[in-house]
């Protein structure tokens, strides 16, 4: 299982599996197991404000980066607003400068999207910081070939990686069930549909029972 101490990626094999609600829910628990932990939004568009979600849900201090108005990739929006692109080795230096012992640090839309000047990625981000990455993915069809796809992307660049479900259904079908069996790589834990409506302190609460960091995750799940 990967080492949560330092920076840590929380990726995804796509856009809206859960990426925000996920990095909330490590966040919660890791700080009930005492650990400090601070959480970095890498970059945000539109009108939404994830690192809020994060404390909102959390308690846990985040904060992002660069703030673009365009709900589009990263790099597309700060093109389309001026604003200037990020620079990889300015974002790996600020987060080597966080005093939290794990620096959680959320991508926006899958591994490759390009977040900043020169196109680079979530991947070249952990490279950079030697980092190991969460995916989440989803729970029903598609999601086996995005998270093959998706490990072995970080697998060629030499990064540790764990998978997590970002959103289990209340109600989950035949699909659902069967990747569970056959979702490919260590698995981290599950996160319920709707856990972002739960008020705040039984979210915090309720975190420590949707991961297990210890044993073996092949079968791991709600039904596990």
């Amino acid at each position: 299982m990967i080492a949560f101490e330092g920076p840590v990626l929380v990726t995804g094999t796509d856009t809206g599996v859960g990426k925000t609600v996920a990095t909330a829910a490590l966040a919660a628990f890791l700080m009930r197991q005492g650990r400090s932990v601070e959480v970095v939004k890498i970059a945000q568009t539109g009108d939404d404000d994830d690192a809020a979600e994060v404390t909102r849900l959390s308690g846990a201090p985040a904060r992002a980066l660069a703030c673009y108005p365009d709900p589009l990739a990263p790099f597309a929006a700060a093109r389309r607003s001026g604003l200037p692109l990020l620079e990889l080795h300015d974002v790996a230096e600020t987060v080597l400068e966080a005093k939290s012992e794990v620096v959680l640090l959320e991508g926006a839309g899958g591994l490759l999207v390009q977040l900043g000047a020169g196109g680079w990625t979530a991947r070249d981000l952990a490279v950079e910081l030697g980092c190991p990455a969460v995916v989440v993915t989803r729970a029903g069809l598609g999601t086996l070939n995005h998270t093959a796809l998706t490990l072995e992307a970080l697998s060629r660049r030499g990064i540790d990686a764990s998978v997590l479900i970002g959103s289990w259904p209340l109600e989950p079908g035949l699909a659902e069930y069967e990747n569970l069996k056959d979702l490919p790589g260590r698995r981290l834990g599950w996160i319920p549909a709707g856990a972002a409506g739960l008020d705040p302190e039984v979210f915090r609460l309720s975190a420590s029972e949707w991961f297990d960091l210890e044993g073996d995750l092949r079968r791991f799940g709600p039904d596990a």
